[in-house]
């Protein structure tokens, strides 16, 4: 019987299907370790987790944590997107600030400040914004205004998809790993690179 044990330095989560096998590991680290039995986990590092057993469907999501990020960038109140980077945004190096006035105003801007809370959203469980950070990302050196305006886009997309959440669901068929996999053409306009885009599913639900 295989135990999962997964830890992030104070946090952590046990999973078996044998919940006596889980028992006996939390008994043994409590005689190692100083521990708080926090029962079935609802939270781990800003992501809800929330299940169904009859079903067999679990989900998580970072309903919070966004909606917290938004407060941080005063977005709360911004009109809705309904797409994470829209097409008009030809974003380039050749909009970076060039004169010392400009870059004057871009340190007011906390440019790399909100592409750090939007990846980490990424990274956990917003998949769909991934591209988007992707692009924003390059200009953190010296970002320009219309670099801030597309991330306070994405910032926007977010908002009116706040309560989006990743399914994971018990499959009797096809529960090993898919992947997709799809690319542009020449779509970094600085070094004419094209840029391929993937994502890994297991059990119904985005991994990667």
């Amino acid at each position: 019987m295989i135990i999962l044990l997964l830890l992030y330095v104070d946090d952590m989560l046990i999973a078996c299907q044998d919940k006596s096998r889980i028992q006996d590991l939390k008994k043994m680290l409590s005689e190692e370790f100083d521990m708080k039995d926090l029962g079935v986990a609802q939270k781990i590092l800003g992501m809800e987790i929330q299940r169904d057993r009859t079903a067999g469907r679990i989900w998580i999501s970072q309903a919070k944590y966004i909606q917290k990020v938004l407060e941080k960038f005063n977005m709360q109140e911004a009109k809705v997107v309904s797409t994470p980077l829209a097409a008009h945004f030809r974003l380039s190096g050749q909009q970076c600030p060039t004169s010392e006035e400009e870059q004057q105003v871009m340190k007011n801007v906390p440019y790399a400040n909100a592409v750090g809370c939007l990846m980490y959203a990424m990274v956990c469980t917003r998949r769909d914004i991934a591209q988007a950070i992707s692009v924003v990302s390059r200009y953190m050196a010296n970002p320009g205004k219309q670099h801030w305006d597309a991330v306070k886009w994405i910032l926007r997309y977010l908002k009116g998809s706040w309560r989006q959440r990743i399914m994971f669901e018990k499959q009797k068929e096809n529960a090993g790993v898919l992947g997709y996999v799809d690319a542009n053409y020449a779509g970094d306009l600085d070094k004419k690179r094209s840029t391929s885009g993937y994502v890994f599913t297991c059990v119904g639900g985005p991994i990667s």
